[in-house]
């Protein structure tokens, strides 16, 4: 990444970060721009590029860390159409997506959110109100062809099933990245 380009992204991320305080009420921007190094940059770099919107959501974990999450109101537009997983996508016949979620998200060196950490950032603010986001499945759901999403609707956090294979234009994924 080139020093402009570097720049431009931490100056974006740094206003985020304090236009949206409720989001980590305790935490320093400072402190989590010393955290901040070339491969963090890249990933978040393309957190943002894809829509994402990139933000802390909490304090420091016990190993000094900060979590970024997508903070964009809905799934992220350049990361949706995708299917959950490489074995889905070679499994479609027809029409199949550009990518899968799991493939995409390991290409930006970040990981899908878990159910926990949906659930966590949906008690930041509401999310995918009129979209939906993979996450994470647990292998035994995995081996038997599904996957799992999510929503918020009726101010209720939704936890879905699905065959892996499918995508549609209102699904993508969020991600999240220790800092």
């Amino acid at each position: 990444m080139k020093t402009a380009q570097r720049d431009v992204l931490v100056q974006t991320l740094k206003k985020r970060f304090e236009s949206h305080m409720h989001r980590h009420p305790t935490v320093v921007w400072a402190d989590v721009h010393e955290r901040l190094n070339a491969n963090k940059l890249k990933a978040l770099q393309d957190m943002e590029a894809t829509g994402g919107e990139p933000d802390v959501v909490g304090s420091a974990a016990a190993d000094g860390t900060y979590l970024f999450c997508d903070c964009a109101a809905e799934s992220p537009s350049g990361r949706r159409s995708l299917c959950y997983d490489a074995q889905a996508l070679h499994a479609r016949k027809l029409h199949k997506p550009q990518n899968s979620a799991i493939e995409a998200a390991a290409a930006m060196g970040v990981t899908l959110l878990t159910e926990a950490q949906y659930r966590a950032l949906q008690e930041v603010e509401d999310f995918d109100q009129k979209t939906s986001s993979w996450i994470w499945t647990p292998p035994d759901v995995r081996e038997r062809g599904g996957a799992l999403f999510c929503d918020r609707r009726y101010g209720r956090v939704f936890v879905y099933h699905n065959g892996a294979e499918s995508y549609y234009a209102a699904r993508g994924f969020r991600t999240s990245l220790s800092v």
